[in-house]
C-alpha cells in the first residue's frame, strides 16, 4: 500500500494506474477509522480494480468555536487498520499542500446547503464541496464512496457532481451502528461511558417514530414533539435539529410518506465538552 502526500504525487499515481486501464475507487475520509469507515474501503472494493482513500481532516469545513482541534486522530492506528483492507494507496495531505499560500477559490452548492446541518453550520458544506471537488481533481476517480450517515453531505455532493459535470459515479453505503444502535462515527471517542446513554438517544429516537408510523401517526408536527420529548429524557443532551424532511430535496414535510427521513442532530456532553452527533433514517420501511 503506497502513502501519498503531495497531490502531484497523488495525482501522477493515478493517472498511471489508469493508463494501465484500472479504474479508481475513492473512499474520502478524515481518519480515525472504525469499522463505517472500512466498510466503505471493503465496497468500493466490489466497484473498482484500485481503492484509494483520502484522510485529511479538512479546515475549511469547519466553522469558528467548532471541534477542529478536538477532532480525533491517530494516523499510526488507522495505518495498521486501513493495511488489512483491499486498498491500494492512501492520500494524506497536509493542509498546507491542499490549500497553497493565496487560495482564494469555493465551491458552493447553494440550496441544499441552507437545511440542516447549514442552518448552524454556515460554512461546513461549501468546505466539504470544494475539498471533495479537489480530491476529484487529484485522485481522478471513476466512483466515489460515501457513508449514508452523512446523508445531506452526500445529497449536496450527488447535486455537485451533477451540475458540475464530474465524471465520478457517487455511491452511498448504509450506516454501520455499533450493536446497542449507536451510528459509528470518530466522534464517538470524545464520550465517556457516563454519556454513551445519553448519544443513544438519537437511534431510540429513530425507532420510537418508526414505531409510531406504524401505528398510523404521520403528521410530523405530532412526530416532532415526540421525538423531542424522548432525546430530552436523556441528561446532557440538547437537540440541534430533528427534522422530518424529503429524501431528496431535503425539504421540510408535513406528512410522513415513503420518502420521509427523519434527521438528528444532537449535542450531548463528552469528556471535554459538547459532542455533536448526527443520525438519521427513513421513516416507513423501505
Amino acid at each position: 500500500m503506497d502513502i501519498l502526500r503531495k497531490p502531484e504525487e497523488m495525482l501522477a499515481w493515478s493517472q498511471a494506474r489508469s493508463r494501465e486501464g484500472g479504474t479508481i475507487a475513492l473512499v474520502p475520509t478524515m481518519g480515525f477509522f472504525h469499522e463505517g469507515h472500512l466498510s466503505l474501503m471493503r465496497r468500493a472494493a466490489e466497484l473498482c480494480d484500485t481503492v484509494v482513500v483520502s484522510l485529511f481532516v479538512n479546515p475549511t469545513q469547519f466553522g469558528p468555536n467548532e471541534d477542529l482541534d478536538r477532532y480525533p486522530r491517530d494516523f499510526e492506528c488507522d495505518m495498521e487498520l486501513v493495511c488489512k483492507e483491499p486498498v491500494a494507496a492512501v492520500f494524506a495531505p497536509t493542509p498546507e499542500l491542499m490549500y497553497l499560500a493565496g487560495f482564494q477559490t469555493e465551491v458552493r452548492v447553494t440550496q441544499l446547503s441552507t437545511y440542516l446541518c447549514g442552518k448552524s453550520r454556515p460554512v461546513h458544506f461549501a468546505g466539504v464541496a470544494t475539498v471533495v471537488t479537489k480530491l476529484f481533481n487529484i485522485v481522478r476517480p471513476e466512483v466515489a464512496v460515501f457513508g449514508e450517515k452523512d446523508f445531506q453531505q452526500l445529497a449536496i455532493i450527488r447535486r455537485l457532481v451533477t451540475d458540475l459535470n464530474i465524471p465520478v459515479r457517487i455511491v452511498g453505503h448504509p450506516i454501520v451502528r455499533e450493536a446497542d444502535g449507536l451510528a459509528m462515527s470518530s466522534r464517538n471517542a470524545n464520550l465517556d461511558p457516563a454519556n454513551r446513554a445519553a448519544a443513544l438517544s438519537l437511534s431510540t429516537a429513530l425507532r420510537l417514530v418508526r414505531t409510531e408510523a406504524a401505528r398510523g401517526v404521520l403528521a410530523t408536527a405530532e412526530l416532532g414533539q415526540s421525538v423531542a420529548r424522548h432525546i430530552h429524557s436523556f441528561a446532557g443532551t440538547a437537540i440541534d435539529y430533528a427534522s422530518f424532511v424529503d429524501g431528496d430535496s431535503l425539504e421540510a414535510v408535513e406528512t410522513v410518506d415513503e420518502r420521509t427521513i427523519l434527521a438528528l442532530a444532537v449535542h450531548v456532553d463528552g469528556k471535554a465538552g459538547k459532542v455533536r452527533l448526527i443520525d438519521n433514517g427513513f421513516v416507513l420501511p423501505q
